[in-house]
């Protein structure tokens, strides 16, 4: 997935140009997702105002992401968004007016796999890769040049990804 700035074509194929990342802490969010390291591992406790908060607070990251663009419509890129989980996705499309078809690789990653924390976006690029491949697409991103690949985590902080597809 990270191609240095000469790669050898022969080996190496980038699948995503990473073009701007941002990361913001959401307001009013302290203690809504806590982490802490135990015997069994790496544990997550969510407050149930989490998927509110970020649906809340999610176009502000959408638009200072793509405002130098020129994209506002949402339905018009390719996402990768962290799952975390149902509810979540659920009021992430509603709030930004999605189409159902625009969380399908995020959707199937947290059917076959449940929450991975962090990995499920590596899973989702992959997965829209292979679907892309396999419908004989244009483009890594469903066709489309631009993308967001949407993740959250403890704090509650959220990374926004401007991602820019390849010709496959």
């Amino acid at each position: 997935m990270i191609i240095g700035a000469d790669p050898i074509p022969e080996i190496e194929k980038p699948i995503f140009e990473l073009v701007s990342a941002a990361q913001t802490i959401l307001p009013d969010s302290e203690g809504a997702i806590d982490g802490h390291l135990r015997e069994v591992g790496l544990t997550f406790h969510l407050l149930k105002d989490v998927p509110g908060l970020i649906s809340k607070n999610i176009d502000k990251s959408l638009t200072e992401a793509f405002k130098p663009l020129g994209i506002s419509d949402w339905n018009s890129i390719f996402w990768i968004a962290h799952p975390g989980g149902p509810a979540i996705l659920d009021q992430v499309e509603a709030k930004c007016g999605l189409k159902p078809e625009k969380l399908r690789a995020t959707r199937h990653v947290l059917s076959e796999y449940g929450n991975m924390s962090s990995a499920c976006v590596l899973f989702i690029l992959d997965e829209m890769r292979r679907k892309c491949a396999e419908d004989c697409l244009n483009t890594t991103g469903e066709g489309l040049e631009w993308g967001v690949l949407f993740g959250f985590g403890p704090g509650l902080s959220v990374e926004t990804v401007v991602l820019h597809s390849v010709a496959i």
